[in-house]
């Protein structure tokens, strides 16, 4: 631990005993979890909290405890990924310490749909969704687990229950990158919705599954694999191609030759995690080069630190990472 130290006490009202156990967790597991994450030493009687530590690192524990006591005001407990959420964007600026213009950007990013409100994590979080509302063609690359796909779904979700859009296309390479589906059973969705369910599950989170069933029989909502795609001109549409690393240079280009008049289109994918045949190089990735100048589409490159699932998958991401730098040096 930081040899600096700050002594200084303050006090989390209401003083509601409650609440103060949901913060703390069992056995103080909430506290322990932000001793370690922040590299802190917290102390507390009742509501009365001192933290040890450098001077930066206890104004972002003191922010944590406050976050997440708020959190505790209807009685709901704290689980530990909500911990490691609001631990995750301590850095950014929260609650104490954040200036005007950073209270409007994070609540200018907020996504409202039917049955959720999406507050984007992080700065990275909050310029992506920016860019998505501004841009025509945007491009989320980055590891597992920063919520490239589950804002573009947001995204999509909110733009069309505004009207803004008249239908949400899901698009995803399956099973490889020729997209051999011939031999899968059922017909055409059956065969491509395992490798859509993430897109799936966050629409029913958004829309509920009844909800989201009927608009799929409407055909407001479609699927299609990426071959299915060719000849077609989309307007009025908001279409995600997830998993875009699988897709070959063609592909890539008749995707974004597809797009029409009032559409949106938003390729996701992580540029490390790369399925193609060996020598073939991904349409992703050449497109990240190939459009890096292009007009009027937007491009957010995440990375480890903007990871928000467990904290053990950023540290799984960083250390791929080093090994992989390690290994290009060497070629």
């Amino acid at each position: 631990m930081d040899t600096a130290t700050s002594d200084s006490a303050f006090a989390l009202e209401p003083n509601d005993s409650r609440r103060l156990a949901l913060l703390c967790g069992q056995l103080n597991s909430h506290i322990k979890q932000i001793e370690k994450r922040l590299d802190v030493e917290i102390r507390h009687r009742g509501n009365v909290f001192q933290i040890l530590g450098s001077a930066s690192k206890k104004t972002a524990a003191e922010r944590v405890l406050m976050q997440l006591y708020s959190h505790t005001e209807h009685g709901k407990d704290l689980s530990p990924d909500e911990v490691h959420l609001v631990l995750q964007e301590s850095g950014m600026s929260t609650i104490a310490g954040e200036s005007e213009v950073d209270a409007a950007i994070r609540q200018a990013s907020v996504i409202h749909t039917k049955k959720a409100t999406i507050k984007p994590r992080g700065g990275t979080q909050q310029n992506y969704v920016s860019a998505v509302r501004r841009h025509d063609i945007n491009f989320g690359a980055g590891p597992a687990g920063t919520g490239k796909t589950y804002l573009a779904v947001a995204c999509a979700v909110e733009a069309l229950l505004n009207n803004d859009i008249e239908r949400i296309l899901l698009v995803r390479p399956a099973v490889e990158a020729g997209e051999k589906l011939g031999f899968l059973p059922g017909d055409l969705s059956q065969k491509v919705d395992p490798y859509l369910r993430p897109l799936y599950d966050a629409l029913y989170e958004m829309l509920g599954f009844e909800t989201v069933g009927k608009l799929i029989e409407r055909s407001v909502i479609e699927i299609a694999p990426l071959a299915y795609m060719r000849g077609r001109t989309l307007n009025n549409s908001f279409i995600i191609l997830d998993e875009s690393q699988n897709t070959t240079r063609e592909q890539m280009k008749m995707f974004l030759t597809r797009l029409g008049f009032g559409s949106t289109a938003v390729i996701t994918g992580d540029p490390s995690q790369i399925d193609l045949p060996r020598g073939q190089k991904s349409g992703l990735k050449h497109a990240l080069d190939v459009l890096e100048k292009v007009e009027g589409i937007s491009f957010t490159h995440f990375s480890s630190k903007d990871v928000v699932r467990h904290s053990i998958v950023q540290r799984i991401v960083e250390a791929y990472d080093h090994a992989e730098t390690r290994e290009d040096s060497a070629d």
